[in-house]
């Protein structure tokens, strides 16, 4: 039966006649029923919808060890919502150095940040690389006493190696190890795989990766998911294949745990007369340009907020070392779309 009801198999025309206006009857009510046809200003929502720019598919925050920087104003107006942190490994047994992380983490979730905590050597023994029960011993300490931090790094820039004067780092296996360690101290946390420095040449950082992840299957221990790069040596010289490169060779989701402009580091990085502050300003106009590019960048966090003077040795901050705005400031608050971007800029 159609929609018409029952027809004779001749129809007469007046029959055709009645059911043709049947039809267009039913047309216009079937019409009314669905609704009537959009609007100009609903057109132009649909529209505005499919053509609307996407953001970025990264988000933004700051890695630095001053807990001055979640009371500026210019922070604040950043509006971010992620941070970072490196303390000594021992630090929960440390009174001086728990101190001083405990005024940073309680400014931090004051401020709502959600906080990355990246282990690294004591300040008391810094050539020496804990055991294994040591490491274990101590950060499970450190767990206990900061239930709500939940996310983890095993070790800061693990691959940097020996550092003369300065530390040690341990090798491949012994940071497979410590993941293990702390995974197993902290079950519901996200243990962030490595944390590595690209450096000019990547091939000994790819040599790092494979190592850990031979010692990771060795051990039998859950592969990360989630890894941590600082990819400094490629953004700053303008380039973006070392960071394609090692986000493939790692594999998963990749968080840039640092980056951002130098603007001073040895001969190859000077800051004359403030040559490295605009050469840092326009780094970091380049590394969102890189971490846009690539989807399987999840997060970008800035070192760092407080920069140096003129004898200190790494200066990569946003403010100078009195916490006055440089230039890569602008670039970083518009990016985060903040309200007063055009502060006046100092040339140190």
């Amino acid at each position: 039966m159609n929609v018409l009801g029952y027809l004779p198999r001749k129809p007469t025309a007046a029959l055709l006649c009645a059911a043709l206006i049947g039809a267009l009857t039913l047309t216009a009510t079937l019409a009314a029923a669905a609704g009537s046809s959009p609007t100009r200003s609903a057109i132009a929502r649909r529209a505005s919808k499919k053509t609307r720019p996407r953001g970025p598919s990264y988000i933004t925050g700051l890695s630095d060890s001053h807990d001055e920087m979640f009371g500026n104003s210019q922070w604040q107006q950043l509006h971010t919502q992620i941070a970072r942190l490196t303390v000594p490994y021992d630090v929960a047994v440390r009174p001086y150095d728990l101190e001083q992380a405990e005024a940073w983490i309680h400014d931090a979730e004051a401020r709502h940040q959600k906080i990355l905590l990246a282990f690294y050597h004591s300040e008391y023994t810094p050539k020496k690389m804990p055991s294994v029960a040591t490491y274990k011993r101590d950060v499970a300490k450190f767990i206990k006493k900061f239930p709500h931090i939940r996310e983890y790094q095993a070790w800061d820039e693990a691959n940097r190696g020996y550092v003369p004067g300065y530390f040690q780092s341990p090798t491949a296996v012994q940071d497979a190890q410590y993941y293990q360690a702390l995974k197993r101290d902290c079950i519901p946390c996200t243990v962030v795989g490595l944390d590595i420095l690209d450096g000019e040449d990547i091939y000994p950082t790819i040599d790092y990766i494979a190592e850990f992840k031979r010692e990771i299957g060795r051990l039998r221990t859950v592969m990360p998911t989630t890894w941590g790069l600082h990819d400094y040596s490629d953004v700053n010289r303008f380039q973006s294949w070392r960071t394609r490169d090692l986000v493939a060779d790692l594999g998963g989701e990749v968080w840039l745990t640092e980056t951002g402009g130098i603007v001073k580091f040895g001969n190859d990085f000077p800051n004359r007369n403030g040559s490295g502050l605009r050469r840092a300003a326009k780094v970091l106009q380049f590394t969102f340009g890189v971490a846009a590019s690539n989807p399987r960048i999840k997060r970008l966090y800035i070192y760092d907020w407080t920069g140096g003077t003129a004898s200190t040795r790494f200066d990569a901050g946003l403010m100078n070392a009195h916490y006055k705005p440089r230039p890569g400031y602008v670039v970083v608050c518009k990016q985060l779309h903040a309200a007063h971007c055009n502060v006046k800029t100092v040339n140190n």
